[in-house]
C-alpha cells in the first residue's frame, strides 16, 4: 500500500514539476498586435513610413525581450477607406486573428468607429495628431492636440509674422472642424480675427474658387487642415496665385511627405506645427533616424511625424504593459497615468490618457523643414474629466 501511494504521489509531483515548463511555453506565444494604417485613400501617402516605423519598433522591442517576455507579432490592416470598412478589418484581426492590442494611425472618423467597436474590451493606442477630447475606455492617445499645436503657436505667428486675419480651410470631417473650433479661441486671444472658414471633400482637386475667396477676404494667414493629396494640391495652387508673398500658411498635418509633394518652389512662407520633424537635432531623434535608415535604406519612405508616431505607439504599449504587468485593459487603465517612456521626441509622460511633449514650429526650407521655435513640454490640455 505504501509503495503504491509513493508511486501515485511521485507521479503527481512529476506532473506538477512539468507545469512551469508548460507555463513558460504558453508565455512564449507571441503577442499579436494589430497595426491599423491607411495604405490607401487620402492618407495612403503616410502608410509606407508608418509601416516601416512600426516594424522598427517591433524589432527593437523583440530584441530586448518582447512585451512581458513575449515576442510581438505585428498584424497590419489597411484602414484608409470608410469607417465601416475599417471596422470590418479590425474585427477580423480581433476576433479572427486573436489580436490582443491595437495601434492605429488613421483619421478621426475611423477612430470613432473603432472605439464603438472595441467598447473598452481591448487596448487601443491612437497615435496621430487629432482634435482632442478622446476619453473612451481602453483608448490611449499620444498624438498632438490643438492645445499643443496651436495654443502656443498662434500667438508666435501673430508676434513674429504679423498674422492677424486668419482664413481656415480643411477637409469636411471632425478633425478639421474641431481643430478650427479650438483655433478660433486662440486667434481671438492673440488679438486676431477669423475672416473666412470652409470645408472641402477629400476628392477636391480644384481650388481656384477657394483661393479667390482667400484673396478677397484680406487674410494675412491661412490655417490648413487638409489631408494628404488635398493639402498638396491646395498648396501648389496657393503658390500659383502668388499668395505666399503676402499670406503666411500654417499647417498641422504638413509633414515631410506632404512637403515633397508640394515642392520647394511652392513652399514660401509655409509653416508646420508638430511634435516631430525628421531633422530635429537631438541625440534621440538622430539615433532613431540612423536606425530607421540602417534598417530600411537611404531611399526608404521619408521620416515624418505620423510615421514616427507609429513607432511610439508600440513603445507606449510596451511601457504600459510592463508597468501593469499585464495586457488586460483594466490593468492598463490603472497603470497608464504617469507612465513614461523615451522616444525620438524625447521623454513622454501620460496624463489623462494623453501625452505631454515638446512642440516644434518649423518653416519649409527647400525640400525640408527648419525648426524656428521649440515650445517645451506642452500639455495636451484637459481632454478627460
Amino acid at each position: 500500500m505504501e509503495r503504491r501511494l509513493f508511486i501515485k504521489l511521485a507521479g503527481s509531483a512529476a506532473a506538477v514539476s512539468a507545469l512551469p515548463a508548460f507555463g513558460t511555453a504558453l508565455a512564449a506565444d507571441p503577442v499579436k498586435v494589430g497595426v491599423l494604417l491607411p495604405q490607401s485613400g487620402p492618407g495612403g501617402l503616410f502608410g509606407p513610413s508608418c509601416e516601416n516605423a512600426a516594424n522598427l519598433a517591433v524589432a527593437e522591442i523583440n530584441g530586448a525581450g518582447g512585451i512581458l517576455g513575449r515576442m510581438i507579432e505585428p498584424v497590419f490592416a489597411d484602414v484608409g477607406g470608410p469607417p465601416s470598412d475599417a471596422n470590418q478589418a479590425a474585427l477580423k484581426l480581433w476576433k479572427g486573428e486573436k489580436v490582443e492590442a491595437f495601434v492605429g494611425m488613421h483619421d478621426s472618423a475611423v477612430r470613432g468607429a473603432l472605439t464603438n467597436l472595441f467598447k473598452g474590451q481591448v487596448p487601443y493606442i491612437y497615435t496621430p495628431v487629432y482634435e482632442g477630447g478622446e476619453c473612451s475606455a481602453g483608448t490611449f492617445v499620444l498624438g498632438e492636440t490643438p492645445a499643443q499645436q496651436l495654443e502656443p503657436v498662434i500667438p508666435w505667428m501673430a508676434a513674429n509674422k504679423g498674422a492677424s486675419k486668419w482664413y481656415l480651410i480643411g477637409n469636411d470631417y471632425n478633425w478639421p472642424r474641431d481643430t478650427n473650433a479650438a483655433a478660433k479661441g486662440y486667434i481671438e486671444a492673440s488679438g486676431g480675427t477669423v475672416v473666412g472658414e470652409e470645408y472641402l471633400p477629400f476628392t477636391a482637386d480644384n481650388f481656384d474658387s477657394n483661393l479667390a475667396k482667400i484673396k478677397s477676404s484680406g487674410a494675412d494667414a491661412v490655417l490648413i487642415t487638409l489631408v494628404g493629396g488635398a493639402s498638396v494640391g491646395f498648396n501648389r495652387a496657393f503658390a500659383s496665385f502668388g499668395l505666399p508673398d503676402t499670406v503666411v500658411r500654417l499647417g498641422t498635418l504638413i509633414e515631410e511627405n506632404t512637403l515633397a509633394g508640394i515642392g520647394a518652389e511652392n513652399s514660401k512662407n509655409l509653416f508646420s506645427s508638430a511634435g516631430y520633424f525628421a531633422n530635429i537635432d537631438t541625440p534621440a531623434a538622430t539615433a532613431f533616424s540612423d536606425a530607421y535608415h540602417g534598417k530600411f535604406g537611404a531611399d526608404a519612405a521619408a521620416l515624418n511625424s505620423l510615421g514616427e508616431s507609429c513607432y511610439e505607439g508600440l513603445k507606449l504599449l510596451q511601457a504600459m504593459a510592463e508597468k501593469a504587468g499585464s495586457l488586460d485593459v483594466a490593468e492598463l487603465e490603472n497603470a497608464a497615468e504617469g507612465t513614461s517612456y523615451d522616444g525620438p521626441r524625447g521623454r513622454a509622460t501620460m496624463s489623462e490618457r494623453h501625452v505631454s511633449r515638446d512642440i516644434f514650429l518649423a518653416e519649409a526650407d527647400g525640400a525640408g523643414f527648419k525648426v524656428v521655435e521649440t515650445f517645451p513640454a506642452v500639455s495636451a490640455g484637459r481632454n478627460c474629466s
